[in-house]
């Protein structure tokens, strides 16, 4: 045994980083409990173990006093100054207690010591390796489905991907890789427990980041995510570069960095708007793809009345209020659409529909002419 022990214990301290002496006086404190539970419970004892040669031999250790309540934990003076004139009272005296198959006891004791530190060990670096990777993305290969979850090998460990976290109407097949967020990180006594996602926003945020590489040196920045996950999404971006257009890098040459996400995403439409802290601005932008005539903003409920052309007014609110429901999510603005007639009517309107592509249209000659 010593030899095989030996050996598993340098295992142990080079492949999960603990220490030799930590895991020899663990050892030892294994065999104690081994020959308290076998032997002798009451007995105060120590286990010295030589883990080159494999033997283990077990000191009983009594206390000197003037009255012995517990012979098996007490010694008189006189019969300790029989084996050592040194001795006094309150001193701690050791005999060698040994029992005859304690070899025996000693090998499973540490066997299943060794057994249950590798486990430990193990868990503790699965923890260690995914608690910092908390709020992140993933490939994982799904393994098996029950009622209420898939459950998906990463690396050497399993993670629970709750049905209710995958897009509508998407399955998964056996041995099939799929990319997760990693939602959750959980310590438990079982090991371990990790909850990853489709369906976070986290996910769509950082698919952009692998995919546009200016997200990724930090020249673009993604503000805020809105998501009805497998229906519809909106992104909002700003660059620290005036001459990188936001948008631009995240839709790609031909619109291929987006369409990479969006087949991920099985079909989900995602809206890319431009960032900015005017909050006009913002919100205008945010409604995309519908024109917007007019933002009034009330700090005080931080909330917004948007006029949009009458004509756009189905386009702004969205099917079942989607478009303005995510626009309010993005920005964090509560936002009223109104359409251009009732605005009239109702005396907030400062121009029309017709003065404002007027407008739009001298900006564009001014901005042509200057170009040319």
């Amino acid at each position: 045994m010593s030899s095989e022990l030996f050996s598993a214990l340098k295992a142990l301290e080079s492949e999960k980083g603990i220490s030799f002496t930590v895991l020899v006086e663990a050892v030892e404190a294994a065999l104690v409990a081994a020959y308290q539970k076998n032997f002798n419970k009451a007995q105060n004892v120590r286990v010295d173990f030589n883990v080159i040669t494999g033997d283990a031999k077990v000191f009983a250790k009594k206390e000197v006093k003037e009255v012995i309540e517990d012979e098996r934990l007490h010694i008189s003076l006189e019969e300790a100054k029989a084996i050592n004139a040194a001795y006094e009272i309150d001193d701690i005296v050791e005999f060698e207690v040994t029992p005859r198959d304690f070899g025996r006891v000693a090998a499973q004791a540490a066997k299943q010591l060794i057994v249950q530190r590798v486990r430990e060990a193990e868990r503790g670096i699965i923890y260690d390796e995914f608690i910092d990777r908390q709020d992140d993305i993933i490939t994982g290969v799904v393994q098996r489905k029950d009622a209420k979850n898939y459950h998906v090998q990463i690396g050497r460990t399993e993670a629970i991907l709750p049905v209710t976290e995958i897009l509508p109407n998407e399955k998964f097949e056996i041995n099939q890789r799929i990319k997760l967020y990693i939602t959750k990180v959980d310590k438990t006594t079982k090991g371990p427990q990790i909850q990853v996602s489709r369906t976070n926003p986290g996910l769509l945020k950082r698919l952009f980041e692998m995919e546009v590489p200016e997200i990724y040196e930090g020249i673009v920045e993604i503000k805020s995510v809105a998501r009805e996950a497998g229906d519809r999404s909106k992104i909002s971006v700003w660059s620290s570069n005036p001459e990188v257009d936001p948008i631009g890098a995240c839709v790609g040459a031909k619109g291929d960095r987006v369409q990479t996400i969006v087949n991920e995403l099985k079909g989900e439409k995602i809206d890319i708007v431009e960032w900015s802290d005017n909050v006009v601005d913002y919100v205008a932008n945010a409604l995309s793809p519908s024109d917007v005539l007019e933002v009034h903003v009330n700090e005080a409920e931080k909330s917004t009345v948007v006029i949009v052309p009458d004509s756009q007014l189905s386009l702004a609110i969205g099917r079942k209020g989607q478009n303005v429901r995510l626009a309010a999510r993005l920005t964090g603005w509560k936002i009223d659409i109104k359409n251009e007639t009732d605005a009239r009517e109702l005396g907030i309107l400062t121009e029309t529909f017709d003065e404002y592509y007027e407008d739009e249209y001298e900006n564009f000659e001014e901005d042509f002419e200057y170009e040319t």
